[in-house]
């Protein structure tokens, strides 16, 4: 089979996974540094790459664009191959429908038609399952451990699986956003991010009093500066952690940043304390520290760097909730998988990573 010389790559949707994908990207460009490297990508994320030197070009598609639209405005740029990150069967109609001659892809009902090589899931694949009442009930009743999952498991793996039929490696590697410009941080006074909003749902969310707690024992040990960063939906609880912390070691960022500029403030931070998500998976991309309490989802899953790195300067904390992780949106008990987890370990896993 001819080597890849003009290569789509059709982007996934979420912030989170855009940035987990980034290793299989990194190998691609390895293993064809000759090739262009085009991505697809949903408007909403594409000022994520405005600063990076991931692909030679990018290429956006509405909300409420067809794939037959999206097809025929692909044509024109003849790529010779598709690598097809998300599992939907509308991405790959988009890039049948471009007459792209090589398609990659997970196989699933309804898109293996659409596809020229049908990738079976890979042996570690560990798909998120939402926990029932009754299993939740017989795991706390039964004082279970919290459910571990293997190394290989983690979603990294399932984008590099992908790039491996393009002859990259599938060698893991901690994603890394690779910016033009790249920004200092400033040690002397740190700038600590708090991203207190998770829009999966509320049982990702560590309790907002502890997000307070934990600034004031940030600035009373450490006299750090707060950006409180979110979307238009995290307004209402940032403003209420930013009122209340003292103004003049907080400045309240919720809704008011573009994801081009998210990006470089969360560059410019120290440390940051977040949720389980996307901006999370950002923060660690362009190397900066994060804490994480995790809930309702697995580490071995979805954190930002392996976990059997041993020199990940980033920190997940969990408590011993025999229900975790449930993969729910809402907690169907008391959220004692993060409600244990106190502002006091919290601000001292900061105080290491810092």
């Amino acid at each position: 089979m001819s080597t890849p010389q003009n290569i789509l790559i059709r982007g996934v949707n979420w912030l989170g996974d855009a940035i987990m994908a980034l290793p299989a990207i990194d190998r691609l460009r390895e293993a064809h540094p000759e090739a262009r490297l085009t991505l697809l990508t949903h408007e909403k994320l594409a000022g994520l790459w405005e600063g990076t030197t991931h692909f030679n070009e990018v290429l956006t598609f509405a909300k409420n664009e067809s794939p037959f639209t999206i097809g025929q405005r692909l044509r024109e740029h003849r790529f010779d191959t598709a690598l097809i990150l998300p599992n939907s069967p509308r991405s790959a109609l988009e890039c049948w429908h471009a007459n792209i001659p090589r398609r990659i892809g997970y196989v699933s009902r309804w898109r293996k038609w659409f596809l020229t090589d049908a990738i079976t899931p890979h042996l570690h694949a560990m798909p998120m399952r939402k926990r029932l009442p009754l299993d939740i009930e017989y795991r706390i009743t039964n004082d279970l451990p919290p459910e571990k999952y293997p190394a290989r498991a983690h979603h990294i793996y399932q984008y590099l699986h992908l790039a491996k039929n393009l002859g990259a490696s599938d060698k893991p590697m901690a994603p890394v956003l690779h910016l033009k410009n790249p920004h200092s941080k400033n040690n002397a006074s740190p700038k600590i991010g708090l991203i207190a909003g998770a829009e999966y749902g509320p049982a990702k969310r560590w309790p907002t009093a502890h997000f307070i707690e934990a600034g004031k024992l940030l600035i009373k040990k450490h006299q750090a500066h707060l950006l409180l960063f979110g979307g238009q939906g995290d307004v209402e609880t940032a403003t209420e952690i930013a009122n209340a912390l003292p103004s003049e070691h907080t400045t309240n960022l919720a809704g008011k940043t573009s994801l081009a500029e998210l990006v470089t403030q969360l560059a410019e931070c120290n440390a940051v304390l977040t949720n389980d998500t996307g901006p999370m998976h950002v923060a660690a991309a362009v190397g900066t520290p994060v804490i994480v309490p995790f809930g309702s989802t697995s580490p071995e899953l979805t954190a930002p760097s392996l976990l059997n790195a041993d020199d990940s300067p980033h920190q997940f904390l969990r408590t011993t909730a025999p229900c975790s992780p449930c993969f729910l949106k809402r907690c169907p008990i008391d959220l004692r998988c993060l409600n244990n987890i106190t502002p006091a370990q919290a601000a001292a896993a900061v105080a290491r990573a810092l």
